[in-house]
């Protein structure tokens, strides 16, 4: 086409429209799937929705979402993240370390941002904290430090009690079992450790305290009992056992005590990755984050019924008392 033509072309408006179009094409909305450990109503999948409206996401419309749910039961995991992998997702969002396992088993380009990891490193999710190496980064939870810390506030809000029945599931595995342990031989108080694999298994652990006679109850972090925390705290009720777990809402659900990091907290952080994941940067080149918010929190209501006096020096340590 001579240079004359094609000008003539360009200023009578019968290239422009075809170029302003392909200028105006939309981008591709990012679709990320989202497995929740619980339910749609999971707090947790609020704060981390929250997250992303606060980077300027709107869910349906800039960014689309496919959630998953678990309902507390690990073995559903695996195939809850292959049917997002099979949707192509951009970015597969997880809970712990079980999930991130699972989901790092069916693909090694998808990015993986798991929330509540317990050791990234010692369960093979990344090489380092600083430099992950892989496809799979996020935050830890910290929670298998905090056996130790558990014991010891669990010890001074019931100074007389010195044997300590803990709930763990080993299809969970973690060092939080044995830093527990190590913690309760330091602060001389016995340990009995019960399985709980599933939910409808809860009930039965709490048959078999009876002919041991604990005095007060642990249970460690973990989806299943993450996701029952009204039935635990009423079963420790019922057996008279000042409780103690990591999640602020065992307090709120009836338990006496709690102390750990902020689940809601580390979920909007969450967010944050996924933007910078689809922005372009990698997995392997983001530190895992360790949390920032710690929350003690103790129900004087649960206490009032198990016929408790906490200290006051324990009340002034906490970040919220329910009364």
């Amino acid at each position: 086409m001579e240079r004359r033509t094609f000008m003539a072309l360009v200023s009578g408006g019968l290239l422009a429209a075809p170029l302003a179009a392909e200028a105006q094409r939309p981008s591709k909305v990012p679709r990320v799937g989202v497995i929740g450990e619980r339910s749609p109503s999971d707090p947790f999948l609020a704060a981390f929705r929250q997250g992303l409206r606060e980077l300027g996401y709107a869910e349906g419309q800039s960014i689309v979402i496919e959630y998953r749910y678990g309902h507390g039961m690990l073995d559903r995991v695996p195939n809850l993240a292959a049917e997002l992998i099979r949707l192509n997702v951009d970015v597969l969002v997880v809970g712990g370390t079980v999930a991130a396992q699972s989901a790092k088993a069916l693909t090694t380009t998808v990015p993986i941002v798991f929330v509540l990891a317990g050791d990234p490193v010692g369960s093979g999710l990344v090489a380092s904290l600083a430099r992950p190496g892989g496809n799979a980064t996020g935050m830890s939870n910290f929670v298998s430090e905090l056996g130790g810390k558990q014991i010891e506030l669990r010890k001074a809000a019931v100074p007389q009690v010195s044997r300590v029945t803990v709930l763990y599931n080993p299809a969970n595995p973690g060092p939080a079992l044995d830093r527990t342990r190590k913690a309760a031989q330091a602060l001389a108080v016995e340990l009995q450790v019960l399985e709980v694999r599933q939910p409808n298994h809860l009930a039965s652990a709490f048959s078999a305290l009876t002919p041991w006679r604990a005095g007060a109850l642990l249970a460690l972090s973990d989806p299943v009992l993450g996701n029952e925390l009204a039935q635990l705290a009423k079963l420790a009720i019922k057996h008279r056992l000042p409780a103690m777990y990591s999640r602020r809402e065992f307090t709120e659900a009836g338990g006496l005590l709690a102390y750990g990091p902020s689940f809601e907290d580390n979920y909007r952080r969450a967010a944050t990755y996924v933007d910078k994941i689809l922005k372009g940067a990698k997995p392997a080149d983001l530190p895992v984050e360790q949390p920032t918010k710690f929350e003690f929190v103790i129900n004087l209501k649960t206490a009032k019924a198990l016929g408790l006096t906490i200290p006051q020096s324990l009340l002034l340590r906490a970040d919220e008392v329910i009364r």
